[in-house]
């Protein structure tokens, strides 16, 4: 009797282990680690809200699996998202990593990818070196030198030939002021002076106040995704516009999340990007208007689109890729082809970085809300930082 109890509970677990086991095959998991907490929370709640958007949009199932999104919060600190990257690749078993809301965040999980083959969607940092760092990166999000090399071209031939460079002392920081420096005295301008801000706690005040002392032309700017407004507050407070000097730089520093909580000081202010809220497409339209209406009125940025197009290549390798991940999942991603709300896009095969349009765009006021309207395009740019 006991032995028959005994045989009977082997043979029930044994059927539970292989119901669990076929259950975890029949789970499509992305492991989505963000900052959701501290200075760059907002990046991770941009990311994780276009994440959600995506899914409710196309459906919880791929290539016949269902799909489980895992998110966690890294803090934006380094080793903690290290350390969240091996435990989503080894207990949760997720077939793709992805977000990565800061360079060093992205080059410390990096090892990891290349190690267990696991694709890791890179949907924010910019550092150009990132894809680099593992041949299981792909990029969705953008290159910090793709944009420093747009506004350079354009500032010397709209007046501004003199300029003091002021970054955020880390990758894309020294991406955004080596691309911009370079290019602009290529083009015959100069670069009086190349100040670097701290990255954690900065202020900007008494860098802003040897800008003003060097009565550049203009000042061009790089500070990540949510640091604008403390830089343009302390601008208006420096009257550096009153004194006739220009604000320029990438797009990261009129971020469309809290563009309109800068004010006035914001208006006329030009930068480069690969994505603003009010790029004027059908698919944008759409893709505003559902995100608002899923975020309590929240505007979608950057981040948001770099979120959105990094699932639309997870979802489309694994149908590519009939649910496989490792190899398989990651060739499927490269040289997809597709429409993003931010224009035409591509994922180069051979970097596997993102290949997009550029939009030089100028702070205007529409309807009583500030917007980064788009003036001049450059089309299909790769990322500089590769093709030397």
């Amino acid at each position: 009797m006991h032995k028959r109890q005994f045989l009977s509970a082997i043979a029930c677990a044994t059927l539970a282990m292989t119901a669990s086991t076929a259950m975890a095959q029949d789970k499509f998991k992305i492991g989505l680690i963000l900052p959701m907490t501290g200075p760059f929370a907002s990046t991770g709640k941009q990311i994780e809200a276009a994440a959600r958007l995506y899914i409710a949009q196309n459906g919880d199932m791929v290539a016949g699996k269902k799909v489980e999104l895992i998110v966690k919060d890294d803090t934006s600190a380094a080793d903690v998202t290290k350390r969240l990257a091996q435990e989503m690749v080894v207990n949760e078993k997720v077939s793709v990593l992805a977000g990565f809301g800061l360079t060093p965040l992205a080059f410390a999980t990096a090892p990891i990818a290349t190690q267990s083959k696991t694709p890791m969607v890179v949907m924010a940092a910019a550092t150009s070196a990132i894809t680099q760092a593992s041949p299981f990166i792909v990029r969705t999000s953008f290159t910090l030198p793709q944009a420093a090399v747009a506004i350079a071209d354009w500032a010397p031939n709209n007046g501004i030939k003199k300029v003091v460079t002021l970054v955020s002392d880390y990758g894309p920081g020294i991406d955004a002021e080596k691309f911009f420096k370079d290019r602009l005295l290529f083009n015959g301008g100069q670069v009086l002076d190349s100040l670097r801000v701290p990255m954690r706690n900065p202020d900007f005040a008494p860098f802003l106040q040897k800008v003003r002392d060097l009565k550049p032309d203009a000042v061009y700017v790089f500070v990540p995704s949510g640091a604008g407004a403390a830089l343009m507050k302390q601008f208006a407070e420096r009257g550096m516009d009153k004194a006739g000097i220009k604000l320029i730089g990438t797009g990261d520093i009129t971020d469309d999340d809290i563009l309109n909580s800068m004010g006035d000081v914001a208006n006329g202010v030009v930068t480069s990007h690969h994505y603003s809220a009010s790029h004027n497409s059908a698919l944008n339209k759409k893709f505003v208007a559902a995100f608002e209406k899923a975020n309590n009125g929240l505007r979608p940025n950057f981040m948001a689109v770099g979120g959105y197009d990094g699932m639309r290549v997870i979802y489309e390798a694994a149908k590519a890729s009939k649910g496989a991940g490792g190899e398989a999942l990651l060739d499927a991603m490269k040289g997809q082809v597709f429409e993003s709300p931010r224009g035409p896009m591509f994922i180069d095969a051979q970097t596997r970085d993102v290949v997009h349009n550029i939009y030089i765009r100028k702070v205007e006021k529409v309807g009583g809300q500030l917007f980064n309207q788009e003036f001049a395009t450059i089309k299909d740019v790769k990322d500089p930082g590769k093709s030397r």
